[in-house]
């Protein structure tokens, strides 16, 4: 398989996630405080996977781009104690609280560690829709 069809399959991935994760945050029935506090942020760790699969695809990426994402949520998430005028007005856009959150919470590392989880599972299958072909001609 191409790297153009590998990247389609990324595309369209990321397509389903982000729609997915837009669901969970909004989602109004039973449970809707987990879905949109804790499961979309599941959604999200993959999100930033597969975003970043776009532009590394080595299979070193592979085990490196999950456990970048999920340093870098985790800061993102310690910043949220923290309420400098500057990064208060980021936050009141929707922009802004999608990407840098509003509130801090202890449960959303279990929710990243497992969306990372995920996202690497899911890169691993995206590396393999690359390359298993390749090896066989």
């Amino acid at each position: 398989m191409s790297k153009k069809t590998q990247s389609f399959y990324i595309i369209v991935s990321l397509l389903i996630f982000t729609g997915m994760g837009f669901l969970f945050k909004y989602y109004t029935g039973f449970a809707h405080k987990w879905f949109n506090n804790y499961g979309a942020a599941v959604f999200y760790e993959i999100f930033w996977c597969l975003f970043a699969f776009l532009f590394f695809r080595s299979p070193k990426a592979i085990i490196q781009i999950p456990l970048w994402v999920f340093i870098i949520t985790c800061i993102l998430e310690f910043l949220q104690l923290w309420h400098p005028p500057f990064l208060e007005q980021i936050r009141a856009t929707l922009l802004g609280k999608l990407l840098l959150g509003t509130t801090f919470a202890w449960w959303d590392f279990l929710h990243y560690a497992v969306g990372c989880f995920l996202g690497w599972l899911w890169l691993r299958q995206l590396q393999g829709k690359g390359y298993a072909k390749k090896s066989q001609s």
